[in-house]
């Protein structure tokens, strides 16, 4: 209400994505088009009004190896799954060790992290193990080399997969790393605007892709990640006002 009726120098563009929560089906699909072109971008997430100038990537990892059941009583008669999945599993714990040498002191967690999330295998306690499915995740710091940790993730999965003759299957789904330019203006604006100093999350969102599109990009918004992905997701009222405040003075500073 406070900027209506007034002439905007220059567009406001509110873009609405699919898929955010998984895939980021959305945001792609928009790189791939080349547009929107816009200079700047706010990226909506749950804050506390900080700005975020930087969070780490999410590697979301699905394996499944398969050898081949039978009878237990004659472990020759098959080959088991479980037991080439845990070869694996500690070549993967090796890797999470190696990664905490990589280090960067803008996050609270300041080196990479690896999480075991779900394991399943087998039917019976007298069948030997025919599949084996592990997902796992991997968020990699800004500045890592995705294409080289993907590299060095698969050789040693297919090591150990060809060593026992087994199959593997590998899905994965990848957000990048973000990290806004040193000297961003954006960035700047945000915390002139909020009173807060710039930091860092743990999470991943659409902010690279936006960037990937030349924009200058912050992510910023009302609300606590602590909240987030909770049964009764919630927001305060009271947080509401001071965002929409926010938001009409970054309109007048850059629209108008």
């Amino acid at each position: 209400k406070q900027h209506h009726g007034k002439n905007l120098r220059h567009p406001l563009i509110i873009i609405a994505t699919a898929d955010e929560e998984s895939s980021m089906r959305g945001a792609r699909a928009l790189v791939a088009a080349g547009s929107p072109v816009a200079r700047r971008a706010i990226i909506g997430e749950p804050t506390g009004m900080r700005p975020i100038s930087m969070h780490k990537g999410i590697m979301i990892e699905k394996l499944t190896v398969t050898g081949r059941s039978g009878h237990s009583s004659n472990p020759n008669l098959g080959q088991n799954a479980m037991d080439i999945m845990h070869k694996i599993i500690s070549q993967l714990l090796e890797l999470r060790d190696r990664m905490r040498q990589q280090k960067h002191p803008g996050f609270e967690i300041d080196y990479p992290t690896l999480n075991l999330g779900c394991i399943r295998g087998g039917d019976n306690a007298n069948r030997i193990c025919g599949h084996c499915f592990l997902a796992f995740e991997i968020r990699p710091l800004p500045g890592m080399s995705i294409n080289q940790l993907q590299f060095d993730l698969e050789s040693e999965i297919r090591k150990i997969a060809e060593a026992d003759r087994a199959e593997w299957n590998l899905e994965r789904l990848l957000v990048p790393p973000f990290q806004a330019d040193e000297n961003s203006e954006m960035v700047s604006l945000c915390e002139k605007l909020t009173g807060q100093k710039s930091g860092s999350v743990a999470f991943a969102t659409e902010a690279p892709y936006f960037q990937e599109l030349g924009m200058d990009v912050v992510v910023l918004g009302a609300g606590d990640i602590e909240a987030a992905h909770q049964p009764n997701e919630y927001l305060m009222m009271d947080r509401i006002n001071p965002n929409i405040q926010f938001l009409s003075e970054l309109i007048g500073h850059c629209c108008l």
